[in-house]
């Protein structure tokens, strides 16, 4: 707003707790008050497993593809334990982006200092303290021990990992970028940390998902290219099949634990 940009904030309502239409009026006061614009948004779902996930992709697909996001270093280091926890690749540890994360060169502290000095009580999540979600785990329980253990602050090495993850990323997605998915033959020759991008890439084109599938799936997509398989669930209803040396990714109402079809 001080370069005479046009700011919009948003507050994303997910019903999950009391009080929630409460905390719009906070955020709507405050972007008065610094001159924003304001719009609350209601993306409802419900209690039960994977909440967390599930309620970040309820954000996703109600706000602007443009958003900006603020978080900050330490949730950066945090976002990269909980993806090794769960066997990502050197793509997943290149975390999240500056282009949609302008804050991630911040600590978490940062952020409080400055609410402090201009006078902003931030309202506390009373969800960031409940132990049944991992990140908050991980932010008061691995994160103190891991900077115990090395005797030094882990997060600043953490986003290091993540930059350096991030420009690998850059140039293994600007390779792909010049292959043809569907093409099963040139697919199954090209490096497999390669071929995996190019995967990657095919299915948030071509179904609109922003997360692409986890390893095992696009070891069966491959399994497919190679002639190993005819045909292959990939997740989320959706179906790689090749014909005549062509791969095709295919919606269906097919839903469940995936399976490949083999050669008989």
């Amino acid at each position: 707003m001080a370069t005479g940009a046009q700011v919009t904030a948003v507050h994303v309502d997910h019903g999950l707790r009391e009080g929630s239409q409460e905390e719009a009026q906070i955020v709507a006061k405050l972007a008065e008050r610094v001159g924003a614009q304001f719009r609350s948004l209601t993306a409802v779902i419900q209690l039960g497993a994977d909440l967390e996930a599930r309620a970040r992709t309820a954000r996703r697909e109600v706000l602007p593809s443009d958003a900006l996001f603020g978080h900050t270093a330490d949730d950066q280091a945090e976002t990269l334990l909980i993806r090794l926890m769960r066997g990502t690749g050197p793509a997943g540890l290149a975390g999240m982006s500056s282009q949609q994360h302008p804050l991630l060169a911040l600590r978490r502290a940062d952020t409080e200092l400055l609410c402090a000095q201009l006078g902003i009580v931030p309202f506390l999540d009373p969800s960031n303290n409940d132990p049944r979600f991992v990140r908050n785990r991980v932010r008061h329980e691995v994160v103190p021990l891991l900077n115990q253990v090395s005797a030094r602050d882990v997060t600043p090495l953490l986003c290091r990992l993540a930059e350096l993850c991030a420009d690998q990323a850059d140039l293994i997605a600007a390779l792909a970028e010049a292959e043809d998915p569907t093409d099963a033959k040139g697919l199954s020759g090209l490096p497999p940390a390669l071929a995996a991008q190019v995967v990657r890439m095919w299915w948030v084109r071509t179904t609109g998902i922003v997360y692409p599938p986890d390893a095992a799936a696009i070891d069966r997509i491959l399994s497919v290219a190679s002639g190993q398989s005819v045909s292959c669930q990939v997740g989320s209803g959706w179906r790689v099949t090749r014909t005549a040396g062509r791969l095709s990714l295919q919606q269906s109402a097919w839903s469940g634990t995936a399976t490949v079809q083999e050669h008989e």
